[in-house]
């Protein structure tokens, strides 16, 4: 089995990280959700020429989770987010962490949220927080095995329908 690595993503890799967000996330919440609310955030929130935007915009850092030379996943790190939650503390928000189903299982998990947590700490940050969809099981299990404990709730809007993400924060 070969080593898994992570890449800093550059701006040549906006295309790559667009389809990975798409694909990965239709297949994550597509049989959780209508094919109609699916579509209409597909095509209104979530397309390909605004997820390629967010890899230029200078608050926002990309690492890839490469296998060889074939990208499996990656996060997304929004280097200052503080919280009016927790006054006074540097923190930063791990948007995203997406692996695709071809590459789950395989550790990647792990090496993405270390990586998340060493690259939050070099920014100083004091604080990591994320929001994950309430019924996303997995992933709120995976999130309390990093120590990440619910401190909050806000509305996430997929297509027509509203749902609820819990916010969740460690301390670096």
């Amino acid at each position: 089995m070969s080593e898994l690595k992570i890449k800093t993503a550059q701006p040549g890799d906006a295309a790559l990280i667009a389809d990975i967000s798409r694909e990965t996330f239709y297949d994550t919440f597509a049989p959780f959700n209508t094919k109609e609310d699916m579509d209409k955030f597909m095509a209104e929130q979530f397309t390909r020429e605004s997820l390629m935007r967010e890899v230029e915009q200078a608050e926002n850092i990309f690492l890839l989770l490469m296998d060889e030379e074939h990208p499996l996943g990656y996060l997304k790190l929004k280097k200052r987010a503080d919280l009016e939650e927790f006054p006074g503390t540097p923190a930063a928000e791990l948007a995203r962490i997406y692996i695709r189903q071809s590459g789950q299982g395989k550790g990647g998990g792990k090496i993405l949220m270390q990586a998340a947590i060493d690259l939050a700490l070099s920014l100083n940050a004091r604080l990591l927080w994320l929001g994950v969809w309430e019924k996303n099981e997995k992933a709120i299990r995976f999130y309390r095995q990093w120590g990440f404990e619910k401190f909050g709730e806000h509305t996430f809007l997929l297509g027509n329908d509203k749902q609820t993400d819990w916010l969740l924060a460690k301390r670096l």
